[in-house]
């Protein structure tokens, strides 16, 4: 099909304003279902997952398509919960424009106001449908007016084109056609029309619709608007890519028989599908059974059969083109965010920004023969989902998944469960302390042990003081004499090095000493390496003990982006949890706090905030360095810590 027939658009939302009834209602209308599936029986084309179909709500991106009047049209089924918002993300870059649903009842929730703002970023073209307007409560020029004041002035009923704020907001983007509505006090249907479809692309008018999804009410309305207003993926707004060779940035040129660009959005494994990536074509084509060049790999990559989905289920396809949404299986080197192009036109895209991740979790397996699974289980399950993140803590061993919240937490252990047999326990993570000195400090300890035969005999006498800040470790040679022979000392070195990475008061690894090693004696017979490793641990962690040892812990960069009457609440949180507050930004309607805290006061800071803020607010996280815990916290620390010791022992 040419790509001027081609319509492609997200449905995007709050969670439960009805997106996956909407959807299998245009599915239903276009005739591409027999039958309207209905999210409360968990019959829905886009709600596949056992997840999706016991919660009754949307996890991932789901594609459907259909044809109306001879336009092919692609949409993306998208969640609606915050914790799933990497979803909506990684769907706006596949699409030309978005349809957000908002709930004539319940009104604007943060899923929309994400929706909305991820859709500004890229200047997409928008419908609102108002969905529930047959509801008891439900006002439509009531929504229609909380969605101008909380969401964007643009946006204008189109119940007739005829209407006056309708011609008005159309008019008020050409300079001509304002001046003839001026004089004539009204313009013709047909110029209405024209100028609505050049708005709507521009992004200078955001119609809006009222229906019934459930009912099917305003669907078919719905439809023929799409296919008259919305632009063809020829009328894509700027694409920005980078020239793979000038490394210069420059503007994508949209072709049906231009060079191969393609980009890769989405990676879906799951035991449905298997393994799928998802791509949309901005140029050129790519055929069933050839291949295609991984600009972002520079790799060639053989493919198999390419597909449609529609929802779970694979169309194969002989040649999919410019403005198609597809599915490759089986890929091997290919990932999302990757750039597909022509070999002799080589361009790259920016890579999909997900948020940070909102909360933490330590893993641990139920039973011991899962610990080597567990790992490429989680591995696994973050490749379909990159708000999905799991590392292990270089200091502490732990095994620690994040995500987006609770929520998105819960649905990823389940799924570990459910697809890899796979029982674990959730924990707080522990805190990455470090130990460090404040003062200088000598010590001199002899290791000696005589039990028959050759004995063991290592004496050493160090001397460590503190390190200016960022200087983690320093080790100096000061013998003399041949106090201790030469091959002895890198001997001392390792054990003082071993005693670091333990720790000496509260089991942290130490930091920001310098250790001198300046004096100590032999035995010709009993000295050797382990020996003098062993003295030199030993007198490094007496060493840290009487040189005023103190504990430092991570601090953390956290930005807060709430409405702008949460500010003040916001910032007395950050002071009951030790933190300071560095700044203050506007973003748009919303303010940003920016703050540093320590990260043993953050853990259940997501859930948190979703309370204060009522889901309004978001946050994100960045390593700031390591800071003096105070004494009173730091001495409940160490205490813990040697009663667990003693329990141990």
């Amino acid at each position: 099909m040419e790509a001027k027939m081609k319509r492609n658009f997200m449905i995007a939302g709050h969670a439960h304003c009805g997106k996956t009834s909407l959807a299998e209602g245009l599915i239903f209308a276009c005739g591409s279902s027999p039958r309207k599936g209905n999210v409360t029986e968990g019959n829905t084309i886009s709600d596949y997952d056992a997840d999706e179909i016991e919660r009754k709500i949307s996890i991932g991106a789901s594609l459907l398509n259909c044809v109306y009047k001879n336009h092919q049209i692609q949409m993306i089924d998208t969640p609606g919960y915050v914790d799933f918002v990497g979803e909506v993300i990684s769907s706006a870059r596949a699409v030309d424009a978005a349809v957000v649903v908002v709930d004539a009842v319940s009104g604007i929730g943060v899923g929309t106001e994400k929706a909305w703002a991820i859709a500004d970023e890229l200047n997409m073209p928008r419908i609102v449908f108002i969905n529930k307007v047959d509801k008891e409560d439900a006002d439509f020029k009531e929504s229609l007016a909380d969605i101008k004041e909380q969401l964007s002035n643009k946006v204008v009923s189109i119940e007739s084109l005829q209407d006056s704020d309708l011609i008005e907001a159309v008019a008020e983007t050409d300079d001509k056609l304002l001046e003839k509505y001026l004089e004539a006090g009204t313009l013709s249907e047909e110029e209405v029309k024209t100028a609505l479809r050049n708005a709507v692309a521009q992004g200078s008018v955001f119609p809006a619709i009222g229906g019934s999804a459930l009912n099917d009410t305003g669907v078919k309305e719905l439809l023929e608007f799409i296919v008259e207003y919305l632009p063809s993926p020829l009328e894509h707004g700027e694409i920005k890519c980078i020239d793979a060779k000038t490394k210069e940035e420059k503007q994508l040129e949209i072709s049906e028989a231009g060079p191969l660009s393609a980009f890769v959005f989405k990676t879906i494994s799951d035991p449905y599908v298997g393994q799928l990536t998802l791509i949309r074509i901005f140029s050129g084509s790519i055929a069933s059974n050839t291949g295609f060049y991984n600009a972002t790999k520079e790799t060639k990559e053989r493919i198999g059969q390419v597909c449609f989905m529609q929802g779970k289920e694979q169309k194969p396809v002989d040649v999919a083109g410019c403005g198609d949404i597809v599915a490759i299986a089986k890929l091997k080197n290919t990932s999302t965010s990757d750039a597909i192009a022509d070999e002799k036109n080589l361009v790259l895209f920016d890579a999909i920004k997900f948020p940070e991740s909102a909360i933490s979790m330590s893993v641990k397996p139920k039973s011991r023969q899962d610990e080597e699974k567990i790992s490429a289980s989680l591995l696994k399950l973050s490749l379909s989902d990159p708000t999905f993140r799991v590392n292990r803590d270089k200091q502490t061993k732990e095994l620690i998944i994040s995500g987006l919240g609770n929520l998105h937490l819960d649905i990823m252990i389940k799924r570990l469960n459910q697809r890899f047999k796979v029982e674990v326990e959730l924990g707080t993570p522990k805190v990455p302390y470090k130990e460090t000195i404040t003062k200088t400090a000598e010590v001199q300890h002899k290791y000696k042990k005589q039990s028959g035969g050759r004995g063991q005999y290592g004496d050493v006498t160090i001397r460590v003081e503190p390190l200016p800040p960022g200087q983690d470790f320093e080790f100096v040679d000061d013998i003399f004499g041949g106090a201790i022979p030469r091959n002895f000392i890198p001997s001392v070195e390792k054990g003082v090095k071993q005693a670091m990475a333990e720790g000496a008061v509260a089991g942290c690894s130490i930091e920001g000493i310098k250790v001198t090693l300046f004096d100590g004696s032999y035995h010709a017979v009993d000295s050797s390496d382990m020996a003098f490793q062993i003295a030199g641990a030993m007198a490094l962690r007496r060493a840290v003990k009487e040189a005023g040892p103190v504990l430092l812990e991570p601090v953390m960069n956290v930005e807060v982006v709430v409405p702008g009457d949460f500010t003040g609440q916001i910032s007395g949180d950050f002071s009951s949890r030790r933190g300071r507050i560095v700044g203050m930004d506007s973003k748009g309607k919303n303010e940003v706090v920016k703050a540093t805290v320590p990260l043993s006061e953050m853990f259940k800071y997501s859930s948190d905030l979703r309370s204060m803020t009522g889901g309004r607010g978001s946050y994100s996280m960045s390593f700031a360095g390591f800071e003096q815990v105070p004494q009173k916290i730091a001495q409940g620390i160490i205490s813990k810590y040697q009663a667990d010791k003693k329990e141990e022992e």
